[in-house]
């Protein structure tokens, strides 16, 4: 198993960045433009049970990819799980930490490679600086979207 996690602390109130996670266009607006992926449909907000569908693009493969939120604690943390995709598993917490007024905003993913630990090892460095790249640049835009 891998482990991934980038944290950042945005200029806003906990209610302020959750909320901004709540938008029915929230998915739109956190991918990377360089990133291929078509969002599908997102059911359901936050809250567990909801689902968010995508199709990712290996080259000029689509691969389906269905993640399902499995805990909610509003204002502090919420987690999706994928039920179908490209990882051999991908677990994906989000918090959210009152700090002097300000977010701590911490998104860590655990996840395997398919394959066992062979992949992991060949290709675990290619996949955290991917997700390091597009978590850069979700919490960018959270800051600016947020910001008091």
């Amino acid at each position: 198993m891998l482990h991934f996690k980038y944290s950042s602390l945005i200029n806003a109130p906990v209610e302020v960045v959750w909320n901004f996670h709540e938008r029915p266009d929230i998915l739109q607006q956190l991918t990377p433009p360089w990133q291929p992926v078509e969002i599908v449909r997102r059911e359901g907000g936050l809250e567990v049970g909801a689902i968010s569908e995508f199709k990712i693009f290996l080259g000029p493969i689509p691969v389906p990819w269905l993640a399902r939120h499995t805990v909610c604690e509003p204002y502090q943390l919420f987690i999706d799980e994928q039920v179908e995709g490209p990882m051999e598993q991908w677990i994906h917490r989000h918090e959210f930490i009152a700090e002097n007024g300000k977010t701590r905003l911490i998104d860590a993913i655990d996840y395997a490679i398919p394959g066992g630990w062979v992949p992991d090892l060949m290709l675990g460095w290619f996949v955290d600086a991917r997700l390091r790249d597009m978590f850069r640049y979700r919490h960018e835009v959270t800051q600016r979207e947020c910001s008091l």
